[in-house]
């Protein structure tokens, strides 16, 4: 089995870089074309898709999947819209492909610059959400760059269902269909070959679990762009104007909780803790949040908030549970995000200005937030039109990844006959 698995393997990596050859030179038009009848082949198969889903929702019900899990899988057909609206975006994305930047004329008389350019290959292996099929596969095409995907077992019907619309759509627009690949088996063995084909893959993008991703980091011989976890703060000033401090603290941890971008540390300035815990956790027990907190936050809102412990600053719920902390200051604050943080996305609430500049250098995540909440940290809601992953890595690149972070640069020259003398 482990043969067949390595030849199958061998064979998408094979087909992938030949067609990524083939994309590389592939004009704007053409690209946007695949895209609309991409577009086109989703929309018609709506039904065929959801029913899919239905299927790895009923199994994951029986499996007894966690809910956080369940809600990334599911594919409702508000989300099927706006998995439409986002390849929408992708084909409105200006396409970075040739563009030179940086032209300077040398003493020689050369003209030298650097040229945008595809990264190749990417391999992307996820976890749960369907909806990444497509808006890897969307970006990948618009950049230039062949993928290869490997989803989670959990949502194999989903991504088998979105796949056959993909390559539908590739092949009326005249592109290789191999040019967007999804794995067709759940062997945990694909994985292991696909992270270590470095002849045919120029990148992974792992998004899922922090075992997943500590898994890829650790075993991976081609460069990964990643983030182990999400563990997101909200720190909510002295001078914070509180009619904007209580939507953004409810807003970060309640709008949606398995995602990488929910907050699960909320950080008080001890002058105002008073004032402004008691209304923030009457919103999140109308939500049936856990509250977890410091001394200080469990002395302000009774025994009914749990103890939190060394363990809980560094949690990545994931879940309706959110720790909480009262500090003496903003130091205090920025010190202990980046202690326990993950280097993803913070935000601070406060009408100083100073303190925002502060924040602004001194917190090392590669989202930072001014009186918003941390659930903007989005491809989609940075204009990106979608997103492959957010990175907390600081090379290659940083954030959401999306069309120019699957891209690379090189250098040209211009001459008209100049001999290096």
């Amino acid at each position: 089995m482990q043969d067949s698995i390595e030849h199958y393997m061998q064979t998408v990596g094979q087909q992938a870089r030949r067609a990524s050859r083939l994309l590389s030179s592939a004009s704007t038009s053409v690209k946007n074309h695949a895209l609309s009848s991409i577009y086109t082949a989703l929309a018609d198969r709506q039904n065929e898709i959801l029913a899919a889903n239905a299927i790895d929702m009923k199994k994951g019900q029986e499996q007894h999947l966690d809910s956080a899990l369940l809600d990334r899988l599911e594919l409702t057909p508000t989300r099927f819209k706006g998995m439409l609206q986002g390849l929408n975006d992708v084909i409105a994305l200006v396409d970075p492909i040739g563009e030179i930047t940086d032209l300077a004329y040398r003493p020689s008389g050369i003209q030298i610059g650097k040229m945008r350019v595809p990264l190749g290959v990417v391999g992307m292996i996820y976890e749960s959400r369907p909806n990444v099929t497509l808006e890897a596969a969307a970006l990948a095409l618009k950049s230039g760059n062949a993928i290869i995907l490997r989803g989670g077992s959990e949502a194999f019907e989903s991504n088998k269902a979105i796949a056959a619309a993909i390559q539908h759509g590739l092949k009326r627009a005249g592109l290789p269909e191999a040019a967007i690949q999804v794995i067709e088996t759940t062997d945990r063995a694909a994985v292991g070959q696909l992270i270590t084909m470095s002849e045919y893959v120029d990148v992974i993008v792992p998004r899922g679990g922090k075992s997943l991703i500590e898994r890829i980091t650790n075993e991976a011989r081609i460069p990964v762009i990643k983030h182990l976890d999400g563990n997101c703060h909200v720190f909510v000033d002295v001078e914070a104007d509180l009619h904007k401090a209580l939507p953004i603290a409810l807003n970060a941890k309640t709008h949606r909780y398995g995602v990488c971008n929910a907050m699960e540390t909320l950080l008080v300035h001890e002058e105002i803790a008073e004032e402004f815990l008691p209304g923030i956790a009457e919103l999140y027990a109308e939500k049936h949040v856990e509250l977890r907190g410091c001394h200080a936050t469990r002395k302000i809102l009774g025994s009914g908030v749990k103890t939190a412990t060394e363990e809980d600053w560094y949690t990545e719920y994931l879940a309706p549970i959110l720790a909480i902390k009262v500090v003496a200051n903003i130091d205090e604050a920025i010190e202990h995000i980046n202690k326990y943080g993950s280097h993803h996305t913070d935000a601070i609430v406060t009408e100083n200005y100073s303190k925002v500049r502060k924040f602004l250098a001194e917190v090392d995540s590669s989202s930072v937030m001014i009186n918003a909440s941390t659930r903007f940290a989005d491809g989609f809601e940075y204009g990106l039109g979608a997103e492959i992953g957010i990175s907390t890595d600081k090379i290659h690149a940083r954030g959401p990844v999306g069309l120019e972070g699957l891209t690379s640069q090189k250098w040209i020259v211009f001459g008209d006959g100049q001999i290096r003398h």
